[in-house]
């Protein structure tokens, strides 16, 4: 059973939190979480008769006491990034019982400003706090709360605060309280990334830029009135292509008990469930605002999280995170989320600046404990496809088709491509023919071999997004037994003799479906050269004399390509290894030869096995090449099974810049 943070805010300096609340003492930190009180207002207010403190945040110097911190310096054009989290931190803070320690907190800060920039690997671009900055919302603990701050604003890091039930009472309408006066809009006037405020200045909104896009991030108050919801929902539609963030201290709780160390967290991907407030913020803003992919709260512990799909079937990420209950009332935990985009993927880590500032020998066993919390609660992936989670508010304008004679660079002898041919679904029968369009003649025909479906071959719209043609064939062959189309050049194709001593360019796109199988689709071929090695006169290491001269294919071992070709200068072969394709998804294979080193690249990245061997030209029987065919010992043995794009055989060496894919 999970728990909250329910102990109220106190008014006056000396009344402690045990006292106001008599026989229930047991529960003055923590109560059972089920309640249906939970969607009730909140706690006692501050009072409205305290000192007023100035708007003007403390300085930076007195904040860190004079020493120096580094410069606040984001990355925000690198593709990952991180957004910190801090929770709770009320128990740093408890002015009225004179108990208050900025240390651990300034210490996140510090970390937070020296993080930024992407030479260490983190790039912080902005920092959330989820409330709960005080223990009794009394004036003396925000003139603390208040040079804590100062270090982030000395700096002009970004970051945003919200009001916990423990800084604040009622809902947004309430009115002057300490906490509005210290950390109101007025504290965020000169931020380059606040994005404004609602009327009651509760509700803040914040615009960072990271990964080369802006971000909108929204810290909505510990209890929204109708108004407050109101003001978000302008703010999302103000900004209607910016992906959202949604803050705030009450919306999920776990729903497993912290009575064990470590904690039986049950299933670490689903163990939090919206509170009675928590439906309320979904059904009014989440659900309908397919921008908000991502919640952050805290209040409750232990930290938990869990999905849900909203109105248009997306997925939301409900994450808690709080250690309020931990040692030294988490001690200015932070949570790191770091964003990387080129993987589609958020690495969430907890860690403690505090502790690791501390010489690892002078830790005591609690604070090692807690320098970085490595639980599957507080330290996971969530994958994220985010360009598709994205699509329905931000799309991705798809790269257009590029004519033709665009991709005819220097030195191009043929160029294959599937558009405007014939329609997606339909077939191509024995003796159709594609064109070569380099105007080189090296056209291809269509071979059916006995037996074969007549769909085996056909017409396709799918393509590699960076493909010029939007097309490509689907090629249903395989062996066991053999079937399948092919395409071949014909007989005297000027193509058949080039023996490309000076170097050349090979580039194809492939796709492998769900169905492809080892045994009966490993080793066929996405191009090849008829004539076999033994007939070239070749022999040696690893010399098969059945193969062909030349093929690139995909192996029977993880779907790998191959390059396997027998050289002008030696009797035996070079290959060259790629890393296994996944199905379902789009390739761009290139073969690049310089006139002495042969090298194979994948998505425009050269792979590991690319031998450091002597490997000049294409040995030549003068015979036809073929496409998605392959033979051994002169006879055709497999056809290949998957989809064939755009495919540029060039007399000489392109850099990957040059590739069909370039942009």
């Amino acid at each position: 059973m999970s728990h909250r943070d329910d102990t109220p805010a106190q008014e006056s300096a000396g009344q402690s939190t045990e006292q106001s609340n008599g026989q229930n003492s047991g529960q003055s930190r923590r109560g059972f979480l089920r309640s249906t009180a939970l969607a009730g207002a909140g706690a006692a207010a501050a009072g409205t008769g305290a000192a007023v403190l100035g708007a003007t945040p403390a300085s930076a110097a007195e904040a860190t006491g004079g020493a120096r911190t580094g410069t606040w310096r984001p990355d925000t054009e690198a593709l990952r990034f991180t957004l910190a989290v801090m929770p709770d931190t009320q128990f740093l803070y408890w002015g009225s019982q004179d108990s208050v320690n900025r240390t651990p907190q300034e210490a996140s800060f510090r970390y937070v400003v020296e993080n930024s920039g992407d030479a260490n690997g983190d790039n912080i671009v902005f920092m959330a706090h989820l409330g709960d900055l005080t223990q009794d919302a009394d004036p003396s603990s925000f003139q603390q709360v208040d040079k804590a701050f100062a270090l982030l604003d000395g700096h002009g890091a970004g970051y945003s605060v919200l009001a916990g039930n423990h800084d604040v009472s009622g809902d947004d309408s309430r009115g002057d309280t300490a906490y509005l006066r210290t950390m109101g809009p007025q504290r965020f006037a000169h931020a380059k990334t606040f994005a404004g405020a609602d009327p009651t200045g509760y509700n803040t909104a914040h615009v960072f830029r990271a990964a080369g896009r802006s971000w909108l991030l929204l810290a909505l108050d510990w209890r929204t009135s109708e108004q407050g919801f109101a003001w978000a929902e302008s703010v999302v539609k103000a900004h209607p292509k910016l992906p959202v963030i949604l803050t705030t201290h009450d919306l999920v709780y776990s729903d497993y008990d912290d009575n064990v160390f470590p904690y039986e967290s049950g299933d670490p991907e689903d163990n939090a469930a919206l509170s009675a407030y928590g439906r309320t913020v979904w059904d009014r803003l989440i659900d309908g605002n397919d921008q908000i992919f991502l919640t952050l709260n805290g209040h409750y512990w232990p930290s938990a999280r869990t999905t849900a799909k909203n109105a248009a079937g997306n997925d939301v990420h409900l994450h808690i995170t709080n250690y309020q209950n931990r040692y030294f009332g988490g001690g200015g935990m932070i949570r790191l989320y770091h964003f990387d985009l080129a993987r589609n993927t958020i690495d969430v880590e907890t860690v403690n600046p505090w502790i690791l500032a501390q010489e690892p020998e002078s830790r005591s066993e609690l604070a090692a404990e807690h320098a970085r919390i490595t639980g599957p609660v507080d330290d996971f992936s969530v994958p994220i496809d985010f360009e598709r989670r994205f699509a329905g508010f931000a799309p991705v304008p798809a790269r257009p088709a590029r004519p033709a004679a665009r991709e005819l660079v220097k030195g191009t002898l043929a160029y294959w491509r599937f558009d405007g041919q014939g329609a997606p679904g339909t077939a191509l029968g024995a003796g159709d023919t594609v064109r070569d369009l380099s105007g080189k003649g090296n056209d291809l025909t269509v071979v059916t071999l006995p037996g074969t479906a007549a769909d085996a071959l056909t017409w396709s719209a799918d393509h590699h997004p960076d493909q010029p043609a939007h097309a490509s064939l689907r090629f249903g062959g395989g062996r066991n037994p053999l079937h399948g189309s092919y395409l071949t050049t014909g007989a005297q194709a000027p193509l058949n003799g080039e023996t490309f001593r000076s170097g050349y360019t090979i580039e194809t796109f492939v796709m492998l479906p769900l169905d492809w199988d080892a045994g009966n689709n490993g080793w066929a071929s996405v191009l090849s050269r008829r004539g076999s090695a033994g007939d070239a006169g070749k022999h040696g290491k690893n010399t098969d004399p059945g193969e062909p001269v030349l093929q690139l294919s995909i192996s029977n071992n993880g779907r790998e390509p191959q390059f396997n070709h027998y050289p002008l200068n030696a009797t035996w072969p070079t290959t060259n290894w790629g890393h296994g394709l996944v199905e379902l998804k789009w390739w761009h294979l290139a073969v690049v030869n310089d006139g002495r080193r042969t090298r194979l690249y994948v998505e425009g990245a050269p792979v590991v096995d690319n031998p450091n061997r002597l490997s000049a030209g294409l040995t030549s029987l003068g015979l036809p090449w073929l496409v998605g065919g392959h033979e051994y010992a002169g006879a055709v043995d497999i056809v290949f099974h998957g989809s064939v794009g755009d495919t540029r055989i060039v007399n000489r060496p392109l850099a990957a810049d040059e590739f069909l894919t370039a942009r």
